[in-house]
């Protein structure tokens, strides 16, 4: 394989300064995107609907946008309006972000929010919450809703005020300070568990004949090695590339289907067996002290993939990929369509069974980065590929549903505390505040101060560049 090449951005305005130079080159990509209307694939279509407004922002006139409608705001603010939510966002500012229908374009204010470059070595844990966690049993339940969409799980309150959780995270609740509660996650790719990993795991979906590369591989490109420790490491159930993700190339179909085939280049990410081969080590699971912090976890098989991660972030890893499960069919996993043959999980298992196993992980990990002193330099990001339906089905389960889903940032520096947009009554549809999927990997490459300019390309994958990221996540920094 070539060495990958990173690309320079070039101009061929030279009589426009760079902001006019900004402004032309994003018309100039609204406009060919409408042209494109790539096989109805809506990842990134609400920006084709905002360019105007996006001129607008920049120029400082003022602006409501309803639709593909540029209107002029007769209070003289700047805002947009969602259909899905109903209710103009909060004023676009210049200075902060140009942020229009979901699509963000940071200024260098952006990366302050994470407080500069860091003296010390960060890290990330992404913890993948493969299936697709439903939001309404999880962290947005809704307890004053009808029996078949609230379901089983009673809410807890937690140390937000006003802010519940499903019962099943107590740990998390008692915790909710350390958090920013993601409300109102959301992508408009055909509800396939490919799709929303692709879009989760790299900041971009599959076309037919170029695959996105994961975020990974590219942060192994682009940070600066520490010797020979891995700068990114993937852990699953059995540390292989997990099954729910290696048909890379299934994009959404007219019909709302998906086809799939196997990309030309193999290029994953390291496993714990291939870093061990390697000759890397770090802390012994069979140490007494490692036995003392497990228990923490909860002594199950997630606490040891979290306790695992926490270990490799203190040996020096900077991007830990931690998969929940790893074979969906037929397992007890998010994916829970009460099906008994191939997804047998309902919503009585996320109260008695994955809801109580997460928590207690997720309550281990933040404390052992806390006594360990990286608790402020690693930032902990959790999301699945989708959400579950508002109603429950006929066996007790809920099916795939994208259009609003949950997770949560902690650590890093992040001030906790927080809950970023909200779902309707019964968690159908955003009301504000809607945070493309694909922009937590967006959130990654920011807080490791990778440049918006930086791009790589590797034989076989879509040039890449680092994903977007959304306003009120800027905000939650």
């Amino acid at each position: 394989m070539s060495n990958p090449q990173r690309l320079k951005p070039q101009s061929n305005l030279p009589d426009l300064d760079h902001r006019a130079r900004l402004v032309r080159g994003i018309h100039l990509f609204f406009f060919r995107f409408q042209l494109l209307n790539y096989r109805n694939c809506r990842v990134l279509s609400p920006i084709s609907k905002f360019s105007t407004a996006l001129l607008a922002v920049w120029k400082n006139e003022t602006c409501v946008v309803e639709g593909s409608r540029h209107i002029p705001a007769p209070d003289g603010r700047n805002r947009v309006s969602h259909k899905s939510s109903g209710q103009p966002s909060n004023p676009v500012s210049r200075r902060n972000f140009l942020a229009v229908g979901g699509v963000s374009i940071a200024t260098a204010s952006l990366r302050d929010s994470f407080g500069g470059k860091r003296s010390q070595p960060h890290a990330v844990i992404q913890i993948i919450q493969n299936g697709g966690a439903s939001h309404l049993d999880t962290l947005d339940p809704k307890p004053d809703a009808a029996r078949e969409i609230r379901g089983p799980s009673r809410a807890i309150s937690t140390e937000i005020p006003g802010v519940h959780f499903a019962e099943s995270f107590p740990e998390l609740a008692r915790r909710a300070n350390e958090l920013v509660v993601l409300r109102s996650l959301h992508h408009d790719l055909a509800p396939i568990h490919e799709t929303g990993l692709q879009l989760l795991r790299s900041g971009d979906h599959a076309r037919r004949g170029q695959h996105p590369l994961d975020l990974g591989i590219a942060l192994s490109q682009l940070l600066r090695p520490n010797g020979t420790t891995p700068l990114a490491v993937r852990i699953s159930e059995t540390d292989i590339t997990p099954k729910t993700s290696v048909k890379q190339d299934d994009s959404p179909t007219p019909n709302n289907e998906a086809t799939s085939s196997e990309p030309p280049v193999t290029l994953s990410l390291p496993t714990l067996k291939d870093i061990h081969q390697r000759g890397f080590a770090f802390e012994d699971s069979s140490s007494q002290n490692a036995a003392r912090t497990k228990r923490a976890y909860g002594e199950t098989h997630f606490g040891e993939l979290l306790w695992t991660a926490a270990r490799l972030v203190e040996a020096g890893v900077r991007y830990v990929e931690v998969h929940t499960f790893e074979n969906l069919e037929g397992q007890l996993t998010w994916d829970a369509h009460g099906c008994r043959k191939t997804s047998p999980a309902t919503v009585f298992t996320y109260r008695d069974e994955l809801g109580p196993r997460f928590d207690r992980a997720v309550g281990g990990l933040i404390d052992d980065l806390k006594e360990t002193g990286l608790w402020n330099q690693t930032l902990v990001v959790s999301a699945g590929e989708m959400g579950r339906t508002p109603r429950i089905n006929e066996t007790a389960g809920r099916d795939h549903w994208p259009h609003v889903f949950s997770g949560f940032l902690a650590g890093g520096g992040l001030k906790g505390g927080q809950v970023i947009g909200a779902s309707d009554a019964t968690g159908e549809s955003i009301i504000n505040d809607p945070i493309p999927l694909n922009h937590l990997p967006g959130l990654i490459c920011n807080y490791f101060g990778i440049d918006e300019s930086e791009s790589l390309e590797l034989p076989g994958f879509r040039t890449w560049s680092p994903p977007p990221m959304e306003s009120s996540l800027t905000a939650s920094c």
